[in-house]
């Protein structure tokens, strides 16, 4: 797997506060992502958990409170800067993949360097080492209508790590998937971010899935129910 060629650096989340409207969806959340760390966010249905994940990923910014890595500001950059940021340092994995139907799967694992202006040969070279790794070999040329749902998870995590990013947000990477196969997924996207260096942050309403992480998070009515670390015994 990829060596990190960078230093890894902690993702924080400073007093961040947001709200639509009257509803509150964070309130004074405070923690720290130490770099390599896996993390699974838990909560109810509501309780402000993806609102966290969109904060900490610089998709969206908090009404309030700060979101650094590095200790670096993610939240107060302009919104050109944060785009820069996700293409560059973040890697993404959304619950339907969302890979894009019309491209081969080397192409789509290959999105994110030839938007960084890697030279297209170099790019799909080092996509299709990547679906190798993670093995795809074969299905380079196969669009995602072609794939199974675990075939195409797998793309995307090979998609969110080609450019050796510094966090992976994983936002219900195993919803679509039966157990079986996403037991898969979450072995997969555990073991290349744990060997590439980068942190991962997994939003999932499932304890099998949370489990897989070395931490737990826990939002509830906005706020940090709980923070703990997971032991290895009931992973």
């Amino acid at each position: 797997m990829i060596t990190p060629s960078l230093p890894r650096k902690t993702l924080a989340a400073h007093n961040l506060s947001k709200s639509y409207g009257p509803v509150r969806a964070l309130a004074d959340v405070t923690f720290d992502i130490p770099s390599g760390q896996a993390v699974a966010i838990m909560g109810p249905s509501g309780s402000g958990k993806s609102t966290l994940l969109h904060c900490l990923s610089g998709i969206l910014v908090p009404d309030a409170g700060e979101v650094s890595l590095g200790g670096e500001s993610v939240s107060g950059l302009k919104d050109k800067h944060r785009s820069l940021l996700r293409r560059r340092r973040f890697g993404f994995v959304f619950q339907d993949g969302q890979l894009l139907p019309e491209l081969p799967a080397r192409e789509n694992v290959a999105l994110p360097l030839l938007l960084t202006g890697i030279p297209r040969n170099r790019a799909l070279k080092t996509a299709d080492e990547w679906l190798g790794k993670l093995g795809l070999a074969g299905m380079e040329n196969r669009r995602p209508g072609e794939l199974s749902g675990g075939q195409a998870q797998r793309i995307a995590i090979a998609r969110a790590l080609i450019h050796e990013p510094e966090v992976v947000f994983a936002d219900e990477p195993t919803g679509a998937l039966d157990q079986a196969t996403g037991h898969e997924v979450m072995q997969i996207l555990t073991a290349t971010t744990a060997s590439s260096g980068a942190s991962l942050v997994v939003v999932t309403h499932d304890d099998e899935v949370a489990r897989w992480c070395q931490r737990l998070i826990e939002i509830r009515d906005a706020m940090v129910h709980d923070d703990q670390l997971i032991s290895r015994s009931t992973r």
